[in-house]
């Protein structure tokens, strides 16, 4: 399984931005799919996972503020990430679980100024 993340970038507090993240090769399968979070000098976290029955959990910091969603027919999950602080900032990594394998894609930069 291949994990192609994009829509990081330079946004102002207060403003959007999305994420997407595509699945290829060997999917068929795939549960889970997802994003974390890692700032510098902290530990990876769980922003927010869906199932491929579309059930929804997320970090309480970004509750009420990030949508998860997916389209299973194009193996994309997408954030959509709504009133975005500086303490958002982060390197945002996908994510997809194929029992009882756990996948990442590469990290996309999100930096929020103030």
């Amino acid at each position: 399984v291949q994990l192609q993340a994009s829509g990081g970038g330079l946004v102002q507090a207060g403003g959007s931005l999305r994420l997407s993240c595509a699945a290829s090769g060997s999917i068929f399968g795939i549960d889970r799919m997802g994003w974390y979070r890692q700032a510098p000098g902290k530990q990876r976290e769980l922003v927010a996972i869906i199932t491929s029955d579309g059930d929804t959990d997320y970090a309480d910091s970004v509750k009420g503020r990030f949508t998860i969603s997916r389209d299973n027919a194009k193996n994309t999950v997408y954030v959509q990430m709504n009133s975005l602080k500086p303490e958002d900032s982060a390197i945002y990594y996908c994510c997809a679980v194929l029992i009882p394998r756990f996948y990442w894609g590469q990290g996309t930069l999100v930096t929020v100024s103030s």
